[in-house]
């Protein structure tokens, strides 16, 4: 006779043959979304947990600077973000209370696929919110749009981004005379079925690194409907046109999750991804 491992246990067997009973459990499609439940104190991603657990400690000690590598969970909320990275800045300098420290900061880098069309980005729109803290005193930002990696949201290059920061530190607060960032828009103005845009930081010059064509600048008229322009360097000024658009009224540059551009001053350093017109972007409703 064979053993089954119940009786061998020395206890009965019990047969499942027959009808069963049960109780239906909840039906989560039928009852409203439910709160998540709160994150446990020690979460990285808690309210206050890293400030307490990682910066309070340090509030004590005198503080030369601060270099900040943002990570990418805020790029769907970029126009909060235009209130809350300079509200964190102003805060730490409050806690500390020595003024104006230098706040060094690096742009998101470029990631993802490229898209073959001209398009809305909330990387982008985050990259804009970074770049109008730069109007806070003793701030300065690492542009790495050139750098990043299409399918790594770590980049491995932390060289040049180290390199960028230090240019930063090196002219702004220790006084070196050298180009430290790379150009940044400053104004543009339309003349025919031109639009001139003129750039801060130029450098010894503006270029198209490797020698190509300008490329990450898109066009538009009133409809808004962006196309790729055509781009040239002209002295101190890129002149954006296109024969699809008689009529522009607005240019953006690198303005993608991971544009393909090539604007640079003749120093090596990487120009700023921007837009002219203040639309609302795909995170303006998520304030």
């Amino acid at each position: 006779m064979k053993i089954r491992p119940a009786e061998a246990a020395g206890e009965a067997a019990i047969s499942l043959a027959g009808r069963w009973r049960y109780k239906k459990g909840y039906d989560l499609k039928s009852i409203p979304p439910q709160p998540r439940p709160p994150l446990p104190v020690n979460n990285q991603n808690a309210p206050t947990a890293l400030y307490n657990g990682m910066l309070a400690p340090l509030i004590p000690y005198s503080i030369q600077g601060a270099i900040w590598y943002q990570g990418e969970s805020n790029a769907g909320q970029a126009y909060q973000y235009r209130r809350l990275f300079p509200a964190m800045i102003q805060n730490w300098r409050n806690d500390w209370n020595e003024g104006d420290f230098p706040f060094l900061f690096v742009q998101l880098a470029n990631f993802m696929a490229a898209k073959p069309d001209p398009s809305d980005s909330a990387w982008a729109e985050l990259r804009e919110a970074q770049t109008m803290t730069l109007a806070l005193p003793n701030t300065g930002m690492a542009v790495i749009i050139d750098i990043g990696d299409a399918n790594d949201i770590h980049p491995k290059n932390k060289q040049d981004v180290g390199k960028r920061l230090a240019l930063w530190a090196l002219a702004k607060t220790y006084g070196k005379k050298l180009v430290y960032s790379g150009p940044i828009y400053k104004s543009m103005r339309i003349e025919g079925h031109n639009i001139i845009l003129r750039f801060d930081h130029v450098g010894g010059g503006l270029v198209a690194m490797g020698g190509e064509p300008l490329k990450g600048f898109a066009i538009t008229g009133a409809d808004r409907k962006f196309v790729w322009a055509d781009a040239r360097i002209d002295g101190q000024t890129v002149v954006a046109s296109s024969d699809k658009v008689p009529e522009p009224v607005a240019v953006r540059y690198g303005w993608a999750d991971n544009p393909v551009c090539n604007l640079y001053d003749k120093e090596g350093l990487p120009a700023t991804p921007f837009r002219t017109d203040d639309w609302p972007g795909v995170t303006a409703n998520k304030k």
